[in-house]
């Protein structure tokens, strides 16, 4: 039985190392395309605002992001624009970008970038993954104090659960609630802890880096935790199969 169990704890760790040596090689492969979100102000004392992740697909000039994150008005006289941030640390680069296509539903947002095209990153299939998954991120957390220096969180999906949840009382029922209750869909429930900033954030597999669903902090915790007092922290994701959804119903190519 003692030998039995030394043999599994070394397929375990040799199991392990393999798949930390696969996702070092995929977090090197990923992290030229995931990018800065915010606003530019170029008469601001405070030029750049970051406000989540995004990342770039299709021809490299496209970017995606949680529509909550460029849901911000911008100042007309202040020459305010959408901005992606490039780079990392105090060698950012900021370029404009575009507002082209949204989802409020499902908070998608596709920006377009001006310049040169950026290193695109692969959308998986529509298809859902199983639980027990193992997947990454890598993005921004707390980027608006910590600057732009993408972090790399790793977990499994956890649950793929549906948007909302039952309530024992009417009273605990929002006006967002009643809209998402018509046509709920269903959501990655993420063993991983994602942060302010990391909204937008490419969820992937951590083997192929392919695109799996895009880091939701807010939009779903919403809609999931109203009725709870503390919310948990739990970290969602947007499926991939809505991205490929908008961006067919705007004819991007991917």
């Amino acid at each position: 039985m003692k030998r039995l169990l030394q043999i599994m704890m070394f397929f375990v760790l040799i199991y392990s190392s393999v798949a930390f040596a696969n996702l070092v090689d995929t977090v090197s492969m990923v992290k030229p395309s995931v990018v800065g979100i915010g606003i530019y102000t170029p008469t601001g004392r405070q030029k750049n605002q970051l406000f989540g992740t995004g990342f770039v697909i299709g021809d490299g000039t496209y970017i995606v992001t949680n529509n909550h994150v460029i849901d911000k008005e911008l100042d007309d006289d202040l020459l305010q624009k959408l901005a992606v941030f490039t780079g990392k640390g105090p060698a950012a680069k900021v370029r404009l970008a575009k507002l082209i296509a949204t989802d409020e539903e499902h908070d998608l947002a596709i920006l377009k970038i001006e310049g040169q095209p950026l290193p695109a990153l692969t959308l998986a299939q529509s298809n859902f993954l199983r639980e027990g998954s193992s997947i990454a991120f890598t993005g921004f957390p707390i980027g608006a104090v910590l600057g732009l220096y993408p972090v790399t969180h790793r977990g499994i999906i956890a649950a793929v659960t549906p948007t909302i949840i039952p309530v024992d009382d009417s009273r605990q029922i929002s006006i967002a609630m009643l809209k998402r209750l018509r046509d709920p869909y269903l959501v990655y429930q993420l063993d991983a802890t994602a942060y302010p900033g990391n909204s937008g954030s490419a969820m992937y597999d951590v083997k192929s880096g392919e695109v799996v669903g895009i880091i939701n902090k807010v939009f779903v915790q919403e809609s999931k935790e109203t009725v709870i007092s503390k919310p948990s922290g739990i970290t969602y994701a947007i499926p991939v199969k809505y991205l490929h959804a908008l961006l067919k119903k705007h004819n991007i190519k991917r």
